[in-house]
């Protein structure tokens, strides 16, 4: 069995192994395709024999990762309607995001 991790970032849970290559929200700071991103928060941890879970962390325990590309995603269209007076408004939203590939698990 392939060692796993799950890992929190932007908000949300990811399952991870080695080589896998995700879209995480953008993190603070800046950075350049091929650097490197180590990921500190992990919820639990397997590699076939032994499962280690946190509480709500690992302590110790960082997934580490590239930054393959940094993009945004395609358009949402939000409207805005009012009743009766016929009224609209419209905007769009494009969120950025990365994309990494995880390098190594504790």
């Amino acid at each position: 069995m392939a060692k796993i991790a799950i890992i929190e970032t932007g908000g949300k849970q990811y399952v991870v192994t080695d080589g896998s290559v995700l879209k995480v929200e953008k993190l603070a700071g800046s950075y350049k395709p091929g650097d490197k991103i180590s990921f500190d928060k992990v919820l639990l941890t397997d590699d076939g024999a032994k499962v280690a879970v946190g509480k709500p962390y690992l302590t110790g325990a960082k997934v580490s990762a590239e930054l393959i590309e940094e993009g945004r995603n395609p358009t949402v269209t939000v409207i805005r309607y009012r009743e009766k007076s016929r009224s609209f408004k419209k905007n769009g939203h494009r969120q950025p995001h990365f994309k990494v590939r995880i390098t190594a698990l504790p």
